[in-house]
């Protein structure tokens, strides 16, 4: 059994998901672990990591639009606003999702479902670059 570390860095535009599945495989494909699992990690407050689906945009928009609404900006109950008045909204959404996603790897590939990939999820409104720490397990 083998533990490799390793990272990826993006550049947001700003709020949104950004697909970082790829990625992920390249760094599974360059260990050649072939069963195993992988962990995708978040370093950051104020983003976070999904598996959403990754075939039709239209539910990731409304991923994002329910956040939107379930958690707003520039209301009078957030005392936190240190970088702006998406900066206690972003670390609420990123308390309500993860921070990190475990999946299994079997014959070198992520068993995602059909429609599954893994999305960064930007809760902030200007762009940011963003560490993610990739671990992955395996032999």
């Amino acid at each position: 059994m083998h533990v490799y570390h390793d990272s990826l860095e993006f550049r947001t535009n700003g709020k949104g998901l950004y697909e970082i599945t790829e990625d992920v495989q390249a760094k599974i494909d360059k260990r050649g672990v072939r069963n195993g699992t992988v962990t995708v990690f978040v370093q950051h407050t104020s983003c976070s990591v999904v598996i959403m689906e990754n075939a039709d945009p239209t539910a990731r928009r409304d991923l994002e639009e329910f956040f939107d609404r379930l958690v707003p900006e520039a209301v009078d109950y957030f005392t936190h606003s240190s970088e702006g008045s998406d900066d206690m909204p972003s670390h609420i959404r990123m308390a309500l999702t993860r921070t990190s996603e475990t999946i299994p790897i079997v014959d070198e590939k992520m068993q995602l479902g059909t429609w599954q990939g893994i999305f960064l999820f930007e809760h902030r409104r200007a762009p940011h670059r963003r560490k993610v720490s990739i671990t992955i397990i395996g032999e």
